[in-house]
């Protein structure tokens, strides 16, 4: 009897003491004021951090980080989430990790079988990276609490076989943008909208299209989180969508796959998404969809980078309400839904989409159950199977490298390039990421293809080998995509979620070469130098060492022209991605606004218009939503102000989408030969193509007579007075596709790229495409540059 009181003496203990600590956690409840995802509450960043730290000072389970700033300075922090003993080894537990991670470190089967059983499952969720898609930001708080304070068996396990990296939100700056925009339009007519400005400094929703090329602070912050220190075996990206779809898309995802890929990750990725579909089913949630809309085809976004890391990548799309207020969506509006790729309709049931959601009430607390379901999911699933996920994890590191016969053996960017700055960076690219490259201390006898005779590169080379742990990364940035041709029983092409093709070195316009055999390899690779710090890469090239961040590179204009670059209310994207290119090269420049064009106040030499469509550029946002300070476009006098401007001796630039209506405004005898034409009879939804240069031409300097442009359901011009408009730049007249997909391509070969039309005293330079897409398209660059230049 006493025995048995002793016991339950101590269980009373155990219990009060677990009662105590959870007390003394704070809930997010009691630090914000308010529960974080109800209706028309927001916490900003400021908030969210702060519960956070409060979170990690309490919690012997949690370990907040700082592990970078954001564009505008912000901390980018990350929630380790364990067990409290976890969290006391947890340099341990990275170390043994990354030693999984790159098989090259282990000293035999012994050492990995030791790693594999003390190894924990590492999963990274990572919420609202676009920050209009609010709910995850505040769902964390939730999640990091009940992880922190829960006792129940799952959790426990949980606890004690992962670690959990919480990023509460991969843009900081966003969130504090839609925070400060949501509160001060409650109540309004404003309410639930986006704000009138890009919710990424520079980037707006293209923030989640960088993860091969870094350009952006935030990137290249997780980028060092994960690749270089911590490399997760599981990557959870949470996203909403638009209102009217499906409630929730997860993986299996829609066909095709990167060839690239591994096959295991593919199943992975499809088995941790039918289990969440499966738990969310038997919580009584509809309107699941899987094999839909998203595929596993491009690079660049926050869940399909993991895949060239050895990684699983997971992505969820909610449907959205307006921001944190909640929607009333009817069946008949679910009806009139467009067909998705996999999906008929939303109120059809499906194999892929079993019980539909048929209507009704939506808003932020059904999105947060939704992905607090997925979450804990996916960190049980990784808990139960720690020991596989690690075991594929360092058997895929070790498959890559193995030698194979039926890829290089490496590529070589060679030395003596026309621009330093250019090779720099594409390698800082590398490098960030983990790629090892390697400079050459002396020249090299090799083979291009298995068919040629061995022949000698030059000193200052770099090489990259493809016998590294991410082979499938530096293949599928050095290769040329090929995009299955997929058309439909309508003669329609199926559509890739985003682009086609995106190969790494013709985008920025470098040199690089197929290695296919090194004359006495072995000898060589004793006598190389590794680059892999960022600063050693650069000082190679006799360029100043860069610590951090990517340096600013030297303004080339050689003129001082006053340039003002037309910024809408619309959040132009490629208005964000021009300032980012004037600010990298410290090109000096003034945002031009609406007000300003239709009040005539252009006292510029250039101004520059980007990307946008002819409704957004003349009417901008309805004034039934927004505020009158935010509301219009440049209207026709804005039209009549800019044709003034031109016309006493001003230039007008103009890329891509604006160009029809600059084309139609001045009456200029150009033609894009794309309008109106049918999918069926031409498509390119983003891919590199060959263009000619007219090396006579100024506008040409500093290009070479063939270079590579980006495409993008871009243009092409038939210019019909050449008299009056100077032929730049065209698309080859053959062969003109280097990487992706396009399907009638003879109806732009030879067609105008960028031509010059005379106008009064003044001028309009046209893109047809667009030169500086996404930050990344280095090799077109040096034409936006001449374009500025004053005569």
């Amino acid at each position: 009897m006493l025995r048995h009181l002793s016991i339950f003496r101590i269980t009373a203990l155990i219990l009060l003491f677990s009662a105590a600590v959870v007390a003394q956690v704070p809930s997010p409840k009691s630090v914000l004021g308010f529960q974080p995802t109800e209706e028309r509450t927001i916490a900003d960043w400021t908030q969210i951090t702060d519960y956070f730290d409060k979170l990690g000072r309490a919690s012997d389970r949690v370990e907040i980080r700082e592990f970078g700033k954001t564009t505008l300075g912000k901390r980018m922090v990350a929630a380790f989430i364990s067990s409290p003993d976890n969290i006391r080894n947890i340099e341990k537990i990275r170390q043994n990790n990354a030693k999984l991670a790159d098989p090259r470190r282990n000293s035999g089967e012994e050492e990995v079988q030791r790693l594999i059983r003390e190894g924990k499952t590492v999963v990274a969720i990572s919420c609202s990276i676009h920050s209009n898609e609010i709910v995850a930001s505040q769902m964390s708080m939730n999640l990091a609490y009940e992880l922190a304070t829960a006792n129940d068996p799952e959790t426990a396990e949980i606890l004690a076989n992962t670690v959990l990296l919480l990023i509460p939100s991969a843009n900081p700056d966003g969130i504090d943008m839609v925070a400060d925009w949501y509160r001060k339009t409650l109540g309004t007519k404003s309410e639930g909208t986006v704000p009138p400005e890009l919710y990424h400094h520079y980037a707006g929703h293209d923030n989640n299209r960088d993860w091969f090329m870094l350009n952006l602070a935030e990137t290249r912050a997780i980028t060092q989180l994960f690749w270089q220190q911590w490399f997760p075996q599981i990557v959870f990206d949470v996203h909403q969508m638009g209102q009217n779809g499906p409630r929730f898309v997860i993986p299996p995802f829609h066909d095709p796959a990167y060839p690239r890929i591994s096959p295991i990750i593919v199943r992975e990725v499809g088995l941790l998404g039918l289990k969440m579909a499966a738990d969310l089913q038997a919580n009584g949630i509809k309107g699941v969809a899987t094999n839909t809309t998203f595929d596993m085809w491009w690079h660049g976004g926050f869940r399909t980078a993991p895949y060239y890391h050895n990684s699983i990548g997971i992505l969820s799309e909610a449907a959205s309400a307006n921001l944190m207020t909640p929607v009333t969506i009817t069946r008949e509006t679910l009806g009139q839904t467009r067909p998705a790729r996999g999906l008929n309709s939303p109120l059809e049931p499906a194999i892929n989409h079993p019980e539909p959601w048929t209507g009704g009430k939506w808003g932020p607390k059904d999105i947060a159950e939704i992905e607090m379901i997925s979450s804990r999911t996916i960190l049980l699933q990784a808990a139960k199977f720690r020991e596989r996920y690690l075991r594929n994890f360092y058997n895929l590191g070790r498959e890559n490298i193995q030698p194979r016969d039926d890829i290089p053996s490496a590529y070589v960017v060679l030395a003596g390039q026309p621009i330093p700055h250019t090779v720099a960076r594409f390698l800082e690219i590398l490098t960030w990421q983990g790629i090892e490259v390697h400079e050459m201390t002396h020249e090299l006898w090799v083979k291009h293809s298995k068919e040629e005779e061995f022949h000698e590169i030059p000193l200052g080379s770099f090489l990259i080998f493809t016998d590294q742990p991410q082979r499938n990364n530096i293949l599928s940035l050095f290769e040329p995509q090929t995009y299955p041709r997929r058309i439909g029983a309508n003669g329609e092409p199926d559509t890739p979620y985003d682009v086609a093709g995106w190969t790494l070195w013709m985008q920025m316009g470098i040199d690089a070469q197929e290695i296919w055999d090194i004359q006495d390899q072995k000898k060589f690779q004793n006598t190389i130098k590794s680059v892999n710090d960022i600063n050693r890469a650069r000082s190679v090239l006799n360029l100043p060492p860069a610590s951090g961040p990517f340096p600013k590179i030297a303004n080339p204009l050689k003129t001082k022209p006053r340039i003002g670059l037309y910024k809408p209310f619309t959040s132009s994207m490629d208005e964000g991605w021009t300032r980012f290119v004037f600010d990298t090269f410290q090109i000096p420049f003034k945002s031009v606004m609406p007000a300003d064009v239709r009040g005539g106040k252009l006292d510029l030499d250039v101004l520059v218009l980007p990307s946008d469509s002819e409704n957004n550029i003349l009417r901008g946002l309805s004034a039934d939503r927004y505020p009158d300070e935010f509301a219009g476009g440049i209207g026709d006098e804005g039209v009549a102000n800019i044709k003034r401007f031109v016309e006493n001796g001003g230039r007008l630039v103009c890329f891509d989408r604006s160009c029809g209506l600059v084309i139609k405004s001045f009456g200029l005898p150009i033609k894009n030969v794309l309008d109106g034409v049918e999918r069926r009879q031409f498509y390119n939804p983003g891919s590199i193509l060959k263009i000619e240069v007219d090396k006579e031409n100024p506008m040409s300097r500093g290009v070479p007579e063939e270079t590579a442009a980006y495409f993008t359901n871009s243009s092409a011009f038939e210019v019909e007075d050449e008299q009056r408009v100077e032929i730049v730049a065209q698309y080859a007249l053959r062969n003109a596709l280097l990487s992706g997909w396009m399907l009638g391509e003879r109806m732009i070969n030879g067609k105008t790229a960028m031509a010059v039309a005379k106008a009064g005293r003044g001028e309009i330079v046209l893109f047809a495409f667009r030169p500086q897409h996404r930050g990344q398209t280095w090799a077109t660059f040096p034409l936006v540059f001449n374009s500025l230049e004053l005569k």
